[in-house]
């Protein structure tokens, strides 16, 4: 019912208070105002009697807490993970880091002949399509190469051998963890042996798996930047994408093959770097899809405030979040509120866990950054509409 239909029925001495309350109400400064909102919400959501809350909302103009419920309770994450990994990555490895896979040969041409193999050697670059194929058959065809008498070599020593993550359920929609990629899937040797055929080159090659060897000749290479990765890993909360961009981050450790255990490493540190215990959280992988990570909304908050005060950082991360109301996840949420394209944030979901984690503008044109994670929910739906709240108030 409206502030005006209840003005209509109450008697007078009613619509004073009413009107009072409401006065008092507005008038209060902007942080009691979002602090009784807050409060008030815990209180009388449903959502919350059979289930938890983990929230916290950090000022960084002021550089100040907010608000605070559970904040120090270690939660699994879902895809807001996802922050932890492209914060620890640009952090680690900068905002102009490439993803690569390369073509090499060994061997010696004559006669337009390649006696020797040619090694596919995968970077884990998860962008890696067709069109980047044709670009290793045209290198090929432009040494003047029309028949190839040897092997094409899947150089897979990237990354450990497992395939899939520690903590995955199995019957999700799980990405294969190969670092040769070609649209997704583990076909490249396959595909680039068809390419050169149809490209009217003779292919007298058998497939094979082997490392580089030492003094073989680079012929081709093919990058994508992290900003390229982060986009789609963010905005469409790409697991495929998150686990190569969590090996990038492994091995940037110097051991090769690169291990999960690696990464999990390599964000522990930029945990100790902002001030927390390591030996507090769990990291198992970078997509959130592991039940094995244990995070808390303080965690997620200081990251958050540690990105915003690195502009290297920032301005690598902020152009990747989803916008409320506009696109990526969040492009249906929060429409028609003041929450709607200011909110910028990673949404997160697994069964019984529902997550956001960002930044928002509030109405005296603080920045602030904010955790919530709703856990045990039977409704996803019920998560991401507390979440909503939650957003609204901080924009209101």
């Amino acid at each position: 019912m409206t502030l005006v239909a209840v003005l209509l029925v109450l008697p007078l001495t009613a619509q004073e208070n009413v009107a009072t309350d409401t006065l008092k109400k507005d008038s209060l400064p902007y942080v009691q105002r979002l602090r009784q909102g807050l409060d008030s919400l815990i209180a009388t959501s449903r959502t919350l009697r059979t289930s938890q809350l983990g929230l916290m909302v950090y000022d960084l103009t002021a550089d100040s807490v907010l608000y605070t419920h559970n904040h120090r309770q270690t939660m699994r994450p879902a895809s807001t993970m996802k922050l932890v990994t492209a914060i620890a990555t640009i952090d680690r490895l900068g905002g102009s880091y490439q993803y690569r896979t390369t073509l090499y040969y060994t061997g010696h041409i004559a006669n337009h002949t390649l006696t020797g193999d040619l090694y596919c050697v995968g970077g884990m670059d998860p962008r890696f399509n067709t069109d980047d194929l044709m670009a290793f058959v045209e290198s090929v065809r432009s040494l003047g190469i029309d028949t190839l008498r040897g092997r094409i070599v899947a150089d897979r020593s990237f990354k450990e051998e497992e395939l899939l993550g520690e903590g995955w359920c199995w019957d999700d929609d799980n990405p294969v963890l190969t670092p040769l990629l070609l649209n997704r899937k583990d076909n490249l040797t396959e595909r680039l042996a068809e390419r050169l055929t149809d490209s009217g080159a003779v292919v007298e090659a058998q497939l094979a798996t082997g490392m580089l060897p030492a003094g073989a000749t680079r012929i081709c290479q093919r990058t994508h930047s992290i900003e390229q990765v982060l986009h789609k890993m963010m905005k469409e909360s790409d697991n495929l994408y998150a686990e190569a961009t969590f090996f990038q981050l492994a091995a940037a450790e110097g051991q090769r093959p690169a291990k999960a255990k690696n990464g999990a490493n390599a964000v522990k540190k930029l945990i100790q770097k902002v001030g927390l215990a390591p030996s507090n959280y769990r990291i198992a992988d970078g997509s959130g899809l592991s039940l094995y990570n244990y995070v808390s909304p303080e965690l997620m908050t200081r990251l958050l405030r540690y990105a915003w005060r690195n502009k290297n950082i920032s301005d690598c991360l902020l152009p990747t979040l989803a916008i409320a109301g506009v696109d990526g996840t969040l492009q249906g949420r929060m429409k028609k509120t003041k929450a709607e394209g200011n909110v910028h944030a990673k949404t997160g979901t697994l069964t019984g866990i529902s997550s956001l984690a960002g930044y928002c503008t509030s109405p005296e044109g603080h920045e602030l950054c904010f955790a919530i994670i709703n856990q045990g929910v039977m409704r996803n739906g019920d998560g991401r509409d507390f979440q909503d709240e939650v957003c609204q108030l901080l924009c209101n």
